[in-house]
């Protein structure tokens, strides 16, 4: 697979990552479940932001695989929240790898949508608070 080089977003990621030997497979490529998890907490951080308080992921909308991702890329995840309901918060992440140091280049790598549920201290569904 050979992606489309692109540039990072222009602004902050949500969050930012080495991808480690230990989260790659036996072809030092990153295991789709190590990326999944990575797109939940980057997706999170702004439904726990929107919701002031804590969020459980109730849904993944969708999840696309573009490009592989390597051992040594550095992978930025940009979160951004597309609908608030009255209890539910959909997230929209894109992730970008980073690679080659000698010659750098970026790639998509990753986009995926998810929705979480506000919940209170017992785990119940609670209504997300009006934005500020």
């Amino acid at each position: 697979m050979t992606g489309e080089i692109v540039s990072l977003p222009h602004r902050e990621p949500t969050i930012r990552v080495a991808a480690m030997p230990s989260d790659a497979n036996y072809s030092g490529d990153m295991f789709g479940g190590w990326i999944m998890g990575q797109v939940d907490i980057a997706g999170s951080i702004p439904a726990v932001n929107r919701a002031k308080g804590r969020v459980v992921t109730v849904a993944v909308n969708s999840f696309v695989f573009k490009e592989p991702i390597f051992m040594g890329d550095i992978v930025s995840f940009y979160a951004e929240i597309t609908k608030v309901g009255r209890t539910s918060i959909t997230v929209d992440v894109q992730v970008y790898a980073q690679r080659d140091p000698a010659k750098p280049v970026c790639v998509k790598v990753t986009e995926a949508i998810l929705t979480y549920v506000a919940v209170s201290d017992d785990r119940r569904p609670r209504v997300v608070p009006p934005a500020d």
